[in-house]
């Protein structure tokens, strides 16, 4: 019984430092570069067929026009971006933006002005939300 409850131990220690190193990439730039690189190469493998993905950019990030970004709307599975600034991030597993939508604004959508002008958080909500890629005139 104790050797159990030792083991159990061990693995939950092991647990918490393994979340605690995770978590620490977000103070780590480099980390967190290529945390995002990760990220953006998952999603690319599942975008859209007609999505460019840039294989030449260091960080291989999504360029995706105004109408490719509409696709992205967190309805029937896809995911949640929006896009503000010209950077595009991935809402998708923000709660207060539930099937795409939030406070009458859907993703999918450029929403730069609205977050910048009339939300009362501003641009402080999109601080640590995953950045997917960026928003390409087309």
């Amino acid at each position: 019984m104790k050797r159990l409850i030792v083991i159990g131990i061990s693995v939950l220690t092991l647990a918490l430092f393994a979340v605690g190193c995770a978590s620490g990439a977000v103070n780590n730039p480099a980390a967190a570069t290529a945390a995002v690189t990760d990220s953006a190469a998952a999603v690319a493998t599942s975008a859209p067929s007609d999505i460019v993905t840039t294989d030449t950019a260091a960080n291989e990030t999504l360029e995706l026009t105004l109408d490719q970004l509409k696709q992205y709307d967190g309805k029937n599975g896809n995911p949640a971006y929006v896009a503000v600034d010209g950077i595009i991030y991935d809402m998708s597993n923000v709660k207060a933006w539930g099937n795409g939508d939030h406070n009458g604004y859907s993703a999918g959508n450029d929403l730069t002005d609205i977050i910048k002008n009339k939300s009362p958080h501003g641009l402080k909500n999109l601080e640590g939300l995953p950045i997917v890629g960026k928003l390409v005139d087309g």
